[in-house]
């Protein structure tokens, strides 16, 4: 009976619009030239449209990655300074797809110190005295522990001086990297979500909560994003560059990492923890998902985009099984199974982009499918009246505390 509800229903939305067309020109509401036009923008939207996204995976891609939006318009990612993130260290990495792969593909990063670090070389990194009087007075994200590492930066602070007088383009990789080993620190590896450059408003809003909060922060731009390498994304390739990133990080330091996913960076982020469990390398210490879904076909289905698509019988065959069929899945729902580190899920209950039940969704699945010796899985509902929607969950009061408290939770045990 209800694959019987099931057929009649796709028959209906299937028939409804060309049969409302042909009714019209039957009872004279319309005369056939209308008649003629409307029927072939039906074809020309719901048909053809589909049947090339389904034949085409640069298409699917361009869809998917939505590369070509970019904004702030004329940003210079060189200088993060011009968006407010002063002792932050812009460089690129080169990330080798294959081992034959002699070129790779050059990928922009940014390292942004914490607020500790910033204070306590002001003078060296030459931020304005006014800039950082504002900066050590704010009181909106102050952190409730005191950074193990501070002690010990204190404590090399006079060699480190002598060393590095002054911070210029000749010492800067050398300097952030000798601040990043001084043990105590914590560090967060962020994956932005499609769209824009790791330097668009609300991810410098993430970065500089997390700078408050005394932990390093690194961000990057994928592969085909920003002043990354023009080249094509896919699921590998992106998750490719931040296992790259991640292993720079790691191999720098002993401390503790944690990875941020946002949007789309949650599917990226989940799927590289997967692939580190599986290659038994070394791992985040915990992983934070803020907007995140399930699987990209549940994504797709119930992104606003698709609303005049969705009830098509074919939509699963023109668009879903196509992007699936070449690698495009982004399937956290299983990968959240495949790594022991401790989870926090975020969702705002007015995300219209990647609806909250999405992530409520992955949040039982995750409870569901991993062991009970793993990190356990937390889960934060923001009220839809707060208006966050699905990218400013960085204003929320109350996130600082969510955050640190998850950190400095995880931040000294190894699942």
């Amino acid at each position: 009976m209800y694959e019987l509800h099931s057929c009649l229903n796709l028959v209906f939305y299937a028939t409804i619009i060309p049969g409302t067309i042909l009714i019209s020109w039957l009872t004279g509401l319309v005369g056939l030239p209308c008649l003629v036009i409307a029927l072939l923008v039906f074809f020309l939207f719901f048909v053809l449209l589909p049947l090339a996204f389904r034949t085409s995976v640069t298409l699917q891609r361009g869809i998917l990655f939505l590369t070509f939006i970019t904004y702030p318009k004329g940003l210079d990612l060189s200088k993060p300074h011009s968006i407010g993130l002063f002792a932050t260290r812009n460089f690129y990495i080169t990330v080798k797809d294959h081992d034959e792969d002699e070129d790779g593909v050059r990928i922009g990063v940014w390292h942004v110190l914490p607020r500790y670090a910033v204070h306590r070389f002001r003078r060296e990194l030459r931020v304005e005295a006014d800039v950082e009087t504002a900066f050590s007075n704010s009181q909106q994200f102050m952190p409730t522990h005191q950074s193990p590492d501070s002690h010990e930066l204190e404590r090399l602070a006079p060699e480190l001086r002598a060393e590095f007088p002054v911070i210029v383009p000749e010492n800067e990789q050398l300097f952030y990297e000798r601040l990043l080993r001084v043990p105590g620190g914590t560090v967060v590896l962020y994956l932005h979500g499609n769209t824009a450059t790791r330097g668009s408003g609300h991810r410098s809003e993430v970065y500089k909560l997390l700078r408050h909060l005394n932990y390093h922060v690194f961000s990057f731009d994928y592969r085909g994003y920003a002043d990354s390498d023009p080249v094509p994304p896919s699921e590998d390739g992106v998750v490719r560059d931040a296992l790259m990133v991640f292993e720079y990080i790691a191999n720098l330091t002993s401390n503790p990492i944690f990875i941020w996913g946002h949007s789309l960076g949650t599917g990226v982020a989940t799927h590289m923890c997967a692939k580190l469990a599986h290659m038994k390398e070394r791992g985040p210490r915990g992983v934070i998902l803020e907007s995140p879904f399930t699987n990209i076909r549940d994504e797709i289905r119930l992104h606003p985009f698709s609303r005049p698509f969705r009830h098509l019988p074919w939509f699963d065959y023109m668009i879903s099984q196509p992007m699936y069929d070449n690698r495009l899945r982004f399937e956290s729902d299983k990968h959240v199974g495949e790594f022991p580190q401790p989870i926090m899920i975020m969702h705002a209950e007015d995300d219209v982009v990647v609806p909250f039940r999405l992530g409520y969704q992955l949040y039982r699945t995750a409870l569901d499918t991993r062991r009970r010796s793993w990190g356990p899985v937390e889960f934060h509902r923001f009220d839809r009246t707060h208006g966050y929607g699905h990218k400013y969950l960085c204003r929320a009061p109350e996130l600082p505390g969510l955050v640190e408290q998850f950190i400095e939770s995880y931040r000294n045990t190894i699942y």
